[in-house]
């Protein structure tokens, strides 16, 4: 697991203490992991720890749904996500 996905997970598993671990498949926000008050932070977080610039108006639900699929999106190198 990259650094800063490991640094999302950790950013997740610390507002939820009642978790010890989050599956790579377990949906985000379907379980309240992510619910809209953490939304932006969450985010900022994802913007600062894959070094990427996410655009709310064309942020796609699904890119952030599951730590597999955020992983895919923000910390695969282009070579990778080819693959």
């Amino acid at each position: 697991m990259a650094d800063g996905l490991q640094t999302v997970k950790n950013w997740i598993l610390e507002r939820h203490p009642e978790r010890d671990d989050i599956a790579p498949d377990l949906d985000l926000i379907e379980n309240r992991l992510i619910d809209s008050l953490s939304f932006v932070e969450f985010v900022f977080l994802l913007e600062q720890e894959s070094g990427t610039a996410i655009q709310m108006e064309t942020l796609e639900v699904d890119s952030i749904r599951t730590l597999g699929a955020i992983e895919q999106h923000f910390f695969k190198a282009p070579a990778e996500v080819q693959a």
